[in-house]
This record gives structure tokens, C-alpha cells and sequence, in this order.
């Protein structure tokens, strides 16, 4: 217990001092988006010192891959306490850093958790000028509640949604599930959120990915963006008989190279393709009414790196006359894969065709105890081949010794002999565990077969095997139960065969 509080406050002391939180890897730059994001913060009382710097790592975590900016992202805080509070301005911080350097900077003020007036104040200033909001553009209100609060939220909070508000919630654990249910824009399965604080970073993308569903909403973006091509994405302007769509696109290091697509008007999306990779592209939609003016809508987008496959070759499941071999990645632009194997050392080679929505195949009809070479070729629509090559060893062909026997050598002591094993056997293994005293494991040359077995106690049962050991993998091994006849009687053993 002493351990986790040490911990969590270390944690809490590392974040307050605007040390680097804890890495999560880098997260990609999300652009195309614009609207007035409110973070409503539980800043009173009622929230612990470590609470409060939990909600603001996540805060700070869920706002790092946004552009912010005038004509992209704003953010403020408003804090719910006995007088609520806007702790900075939409329009003062114009870039991730600064946002997160203010939120690091940001500090409990305790009081009640009076957050009807908090929601009431938040009204006034999500559509206030003088608070850095903007006219026409997508309001998001994301309230972290520890779920309680000393006034009515119902009211406020209706009045909100009546007038466009987003409202996502997430309670750390203790609020009342009906209330906030209502409370939170509809699905609540899509804007509520109950979970630890603790546990925050595990909605840290959901939350974003929904959040940017209602910024990007009413914007030219760009989605499912590949390594050629990606698609855009458009608010409902136009219908088929008002006019059509003219989407323009070029290098942003090529403006002189642009192209045209004309789109009609019931659609609103497009698939550009033929791309290239690692590129930014200039893309305008100019929306061509025959009934209102519609200005035209920009964006920038840059295609990913290209993916190459195969990237990685592996062999599994061989056996004596076939292996496995399998790729990674698979991707949309390969047609086919051409799987080219023959033995080492040799001259001889042959050719397996396999479609580009599979990642393996089974080679099978293979020379046993042999290498291959195992060569794998993507062949891409645009024309394009990547190769990459392994080597895969069939295993021996699998053997077992016949005929164990068992002969009397004295007091507790057999003599276990055996018929040799076919194939290029490198020794052999014998194990014998003892009913009473440790088992013991003998291995020898392969031109001997057999071997003296000793301390056998008198009336014990005892189980020999025998096994086969080839170059890479052991034979199939023959074991025998032996029984030692007890003192009493005539000296001797007796056994019987057990499969």
C-alpha cells in the first residue's frame, strides 16, 4: 500500500513540475478539423490532489495530435468550484505545445462542486466573442466528473444541447449512470464514459476519435489515407439536380501538375488513387450550385509511407517432407504472391502462385532432412516486384528403435538392449525413471545399443525408454515398464509392453 502511494505520488509530482509523462508513443498529426473544444474540470474539493493531476494528463494526452489555430482546433478549461472559473481564453494558445504547457500549468482550486453553474457559465462563454469562441463552427464540451455534484445539472446541461453543444462525459467511477446518461449527448454508449482514474489513458482514443466525428463533420478531410491513395470526405452541399462537384488536387511541390475530377452531386466522397507515397497533396472542392453560391473547401493530406511486402519470411511446421512459410504484411496493392523454393545445394526449383489476399501456403512433396531456399515475391497492380528469401530445413525422416529387451545382470541391475533405428541416427537417449529414487538419463554413440541400468530397488516397477536422436529432432522413443521381483522370491524381473 505504502509502495502505490509513493508511486502515485511521484507520478503526480512528475507531471505537476511539467516533466515528460510517461511515453505512449508518437501520435499522428490530426488536421482538417475545426471547432471550440471546453474541457469542464472538476477543480473543487471533492477531487483529490492526484485526481486532479490524473485529469490533466489525460487532457493533455487527448488534445496532443490536434492543429490548433484560428481556422483549425480551439481549447479552454472552465473549472467547477464554488464560483466557476475559465481558466484561459479559445483563442490565446495557437498550438499544442502552448495547450499542453497551460494545461500542465493549470491548478485545483477546491470549493463546492457547484456544476449547474459551471454549465450555465459555459453557455455564455462557448458562443462568446470576447471568450475566443466562433460563430459557425462545431462546440464540444468534455466534462470529467468524479459524478457528483451540490446543484442541479439537468437544466444547464439541456440547454447546452439545445443549441448544438456536443457533450461527452466521463465520470472516474462514482456518478449516477441514469443522470449522466441523460445529461450526455445521445448514444450515451458513444459519449458517456464511466472508468478509474487510473485508467483514463484506455478511452484516450475513443474519446478523441469521436470528438474529431464532430469537428470534421462539417469539413473537407480526408480518411482511410494510404501510401496511394486516400478518401474525401464532404458536408451534404449539393444534390443531383442542384449542380455538381469539381475536386482539384496536385503536389504541393506541383501545382503546376493538377487534376480534375468532376463529381456529382448526391455523392459526398471520393477515392483518389495513383498516388504518390510519402507526398502532400493540395485538394479543393469546389461545389458548382445552380441555386445558392457555395465558397469552395481546401485541404492538405500526405500520403503515407509505401508499405513493402513481403517485409518478413517465416518458416513453421516442417517436418520431414513439408514446411510452412508465411509473410507479413499483406496488402491491398499486391495481386498475387509467387512462392519460388528449391533445395540447397542444387540447380532445380519450383514455382507456387498464391492471391494477395493470403499471407502462407503449405509446400509439401519435399526431400526429407534437406534445405531450401524459399524465395517470396509480391507482385503490386502497379507492376512492381518485391522479393525476400529464407532458408527451411525438412526434418529427418522419423524413426524408432525396435525390440527393447531386458537382461539380468545381478542384484538391482538390468541390462537393456535394443535393435538399432533406421536412418543417420547421431545416438541415442536412454531415460529410466525409478518408482522410488531419481530417474536418470544415459545418451550413447549410435553403434551401441545397449546399457547397463542399476540401482533398481527389489519389487519396484520402473520405466525404461529408449529414443532415436537425429539432426534436428529426436525419433519416436519405445518404452518398456519393468518390474524387479522382490527379495523373496527368485532373483529375476518381468516386464510388459506399454504403448
Amino acid at each position: 500500500m505504502l509502495a502505490k502511494t509513493v508511486l502515485s505520488l511521484g507520478l503526480w509530482l512528475q507531471f505537476a513540475a511539467g516533466q515528460n509523462t510517461p511515453e505512449r508513443g508518437p501520435q499522428p498529426s490530426v488536421s482538417n478539423s475545426e471547432g471550440d473544444l471546453l474541457f469542464l474540470l472538476d477543480s473543487s474539493g471533492s477531487v483529490s490532489y492526484y485526481e486532479f493531476s490524473r485529469v490533466k494528463e489525460f487532457m493533455w494526452d487527448l488534445v496532443q495530435p490536434f492543429t490548433f489555430g484560428p481556422k483549425d482546433v480551439q481549447a479552454s478549461i472552465i473549472h467547477i468550484s464554488t464560483t466557476p472559473t475559465m481558466e484561459f481564453p479559445f483563442d490565446r494558445y495557437q498550438s499544442s505545445r502552448s495547450l499542453q504547457q497551460a494545461i500542465r500549468d493549470t491548478r485545483q482550486l477546491m470549493g463546492d462542486t457547484n456544476t449547474g453553474k459551471a454549465l450555465s457559465y459555459a453557455k455564455e462563454k462557448l458562443f462568446s466573442g470576447e471568450a475566443g469562441a466562433r460563430p459557425d463552427v462545431p462546440k464540444v464540451l468534455v466534462w470529467v466528473t468524479d459524478g457528483f455534484s451540490t446543484d442541479d445539472i439537468s437544466e444547464p446541461m439541456q440547454l447546452l444541447k439545445d443549441m448544438g453543444v456536443t457533450v461527452f462525459i466521463v465520470s472516474t467511477g462514482r456518478g449516477n449512470y441514469l443522470e449522466l446518461s441523460a445529461a450526455a449527448s445521445q448514444p450515451p454508449e458513444k459519449h458517456l464514459h464511466f472508468v478509474d482514474v487510473d485508467d483514463l489513458t484506455i478511452i484516450t482514443k475513443e474519446l478523441r476519435d469521436s470528438i474529431l466525428d464532430v469537428i470534421q463533420a462539417n469539413r473537407l478531410h480526408a480518411v482511410d489515407i494510404t501510401s496511394s491513395s486516400f478518401r474525401l470526405v464532404w458536408p451534404k452541399l449539393l444534390s443531383q439536380e442542384t449542380g455538381y462537384y469539381t475536386l482539384e488536387y496536385a503536389p504541393v511541390d506541383d501545382l503546376a501538375g493538377k487534376r480534375t475530377n468532376q463529381v456529382s452531386g448526391a455523392h459526398t466522397s471520393f477515392m483518389l488513387s495513383n498516388l504518390a507515397p510519402e507526398t502532400a497533396y493540395e485538394v479543393a472542392l469546389i461545389p458548382e450550385s445552380n441555386v445558392h453560391y457555395f465558397p469552395p473547401q481546401t485541404t492538405r493530406v500526405t500520403t503515407l509511407a509505401e508499405e513493402i511486402s513481403p517485409a518478413q519470411v517465416f518458416i513453421s511446421e516442417s517436418g520431414p517432407h513439408s514446411f510452412h512459410v508465411s509473410w507479413a504484411p499483406t496488402l491491398d496493392s499486391v495481386v498475387s504472391y509467387q512462392v519460388l523454393y528449391g533445395p540447397l545445394p542444387g540447380n532445380s526449383a519450383k514455382l507456387l502462385e498464391v492471391g494477395g489476399e493470403r499471407n502462407g501456403t503449405m509446400v509439401e512433396n519435399l526431400a526429407a532432412n534437406t534445405t531450401y531456399l524459399v524465395t517470396v515475391t509480391a507482385i503490386y497492380r502497379s507492376g512492381k516486384e518485391r522479393s525476400l528469401s529464407a532458408k527451411a530445413c525438412t526434418q529427418e525422416e522419423g524413426s524408432k528403435v525396435r525390440h527393447l529387451r531386458f537382461e539380468d545382470m545381478g542384484p538391482n541391475t538390468l541390462k537393456a538392449s535394443w535393435d538399432s533405428a533406421d536412418g543417420n541416427v547421431l545416438g541415442y537417449r536412454v531415460r529410466c525413471r525409478r518408482q522410488t529414487g531419481p530417474s536418470s538419463v544415459i545418451s550413447v554413440s549410435p553403434q551401441i545399443h545397449s546399457v547397463l541400468l542399476t540401482d533398481l530397488p527389489a519389487g519396484t516397477t520402473n520405466k525404461v525408454c529408449v529414443k532415436p536422436m537425429y539432426k534436428n529432432q529426436a525419433g519416436k522413443g519405445l518404452c518398456r515398464m519393468v518390474h524387479m521381483q522382490p527379495a523373496t522370491e527368485a532373483q529375476g524381473y518381468k516386464h510388459r509392453q506399454r504403448a
